[in-house]
């Protein structure tokens, strides 16, 4: 079919995801049909590095052969299995126990999702269940950051602390609440290290004590923010929320979703402090978006209250048809596999650390006001002055401007609203392609500094 016909099938049909439907009818799809390695190419031929991962999965890259070869023989064998009357199927009950071979120690139960959203769902029902069995019933508030992302189901939304998945939407619910994320670039008092990690446990201790410790159920955080533009914290601070969540007896949640399977350099970014979480969610890379799978680790203390709370001879009324699935998780195996035996993860390593030397490069760049930058996932935000941090005129539409110039330099990556540009290339990422990635991406910033309604909104220093 002409690409012309499947634009206009799309503008008929085709509902996306975070978008504004009528701009988005107006401009039309760009349609991908093919990827290999760290490309991809549209109905028009155009091939371009994809420097954001698909949309932070595909870690390993486009066409790994024995991805598809382990779905197709799962497939061929048993496409699907229910999890539910007490069945089960090997991929599903190996991929758990794989899961708790790599993750951190203490995180022994395994529960399969679609993806992050319905993890998340599934962490707060597991939360919700788990006090009323402990006994304290009250315990039904939750506290997330702002900036933060949880994903955008009906629950997931209002832990969610950005504008865009609120509006219109009556989240955040009246038992969600958000403390400042701990931002130091744009904190308001210029905090940084252990004064931001101290203000963070303030903030939280405060947000708890007015709550009412007996009625809060848990904290919800990502190691690094994602989708709330790659903010970085202190290293401590993960340590430190995880230490306070203990004291003040609140279920601590690690949203993994995105930084988890070597994102961050380590397997899962909570690795880097030692810390176990009492609830972890996975996603993206769990099977590198080759097959939708989620999934919600906890430690034997949660299950072991779940388990044997009150009328535990019943069911635990929480399913869905898919989870588990079987091919999802042979494609997660061999995923898990890559990373492992196949040194995918190992290369990701390798590769961050040019990375991160070229980033902070840039971070001289006219435009550019600050480079945050932990593994192989970055961010690179830009700003009209750099000794006051203010940022462009929404007017100007830098974040369209970001996109359409990297585009036409044959580069993909995530143009956020405010005009920050988000980076996670594949783990699997070449020497070559890191270079092509490093050239394209300075091309992209130079081009839109060389427009005249962008260099006469800068401020000089």
């Amino acid at each position: 079919m002409k690409s012309n016909s499947l634009i206009e099938i799309d503008r008929a049909h085709l509902i996306h995801p975070v978008s504004a439907y009528r701009a988005h009818e107006r401009k039309g799809a760009t349609v991908l049909t093919s990827g290999d390695g760290m490309y991809l190419t549209d109905s028009q031929g155009h091939r371009l590095l994809d420097a954001f991962a698909g949309l932070w999965c595909v870690n390993i890259g486009y066409g790994q052969e024995s991805v598809v070869e382990a779905a197709a023989e799962q497939m061929r064998r048993l496409p699907y299995a229910t999890g539910y009357f007490g069945f089960a199927n090997e991929p599903a009950i190996r991929l758990a126990e794989k899961l708790v071979e790599l993750s951190p120690p203490g995180l022994d139960r395994v529960y399969f999702s679609l993806g992050g959203s319905d993890a998340i769902d599934g962490a707060v029902r597991f939360i919700v269940h788990y006090w009323n069995a402990r006994g304290l019933p009250s315990k039904k508030q939750m506290i997330a950051l702002d900036k933060g992302y949880h994903g955008s189901s009906t629950t997931g939304a209002g832990l969610t602390g950005l504008p865009a998945f609120h509006r219109q939407f009556d989240v955040p619910l009246a038992w969600q609440h958000h403390i400042p994320a701990p931002y130091a670039y744009r904190d308001p008092q210029g905090r940084d290290g252990e004064a931001l990690i101290a203000a963070s446990v303030a903030e939280l201790r405060a947000k708890v004590e007015a709550l009412g410790v007996d009625n809060v159920a848990a904290f919800f955080a990502e190691p690094i923010q994602g989708s709330g533009g790659v903010v970085v914290p202190p290293v401590g601070w993960l340590r430190a929320m995880r230490e306070t969540c203990t004291e003040l007896d609140i279920l601590f949640v690690a949203d993994e979703v995105i930084t988890g399977f070597g994102r961050t350099g380590p397997m899962f970014a909570c690795e880097a402090e030692g810390v176990t979480p009492d609830l972890m969610t996975l996603a993206k890379g769990l099977t590198a978006g080759y097959a939708p799978m989620g999934a919600v680790l906890m430690t034997e203390a949660v299950y072991a209250t779940i388990a044997d709370g009150p009328d535990n001879h019943l069911p635990i009324g929480h399913g869905q048809t898919y989870s588990g699935h079987p091919v999802s998780a042979a494609v997660g195996l061999e995923v898990l596999r890559l990373y492992t035996e196949g040194g995918i993860l190992a290369n990701g390593q390798a590769r961050s650390v040019r990375f991160g030397e070229r980033l902070g490069e840039l971070a001289a760049h006219p435009l550019v006001g600050d480079v945050r930058q932990r593994g192989l996932l970055a961010a690179i935000e830009l700003v009209a002055d750099k000794s006051t941090k203010a940022r462009f005129d929404p007017a100007l539409g830098l974040a369209d401007r970001l996109t359409a110039t990297a585009w036409s330099n044959g580069l993909i990556f995530r143009a956020f609203a405010d005009g920050s540009i988000g980076l996670a290339p594949a783990l699997s990422c070449s020497v070559d392609d890191m270079e092509v990635l490093l050239a394209r991406l300075t091309r992209t910033l130079d081009a839109v500094l060389d427009q005249p309604d962008v260099r006469s909104a800068i401020v000089d220093p």
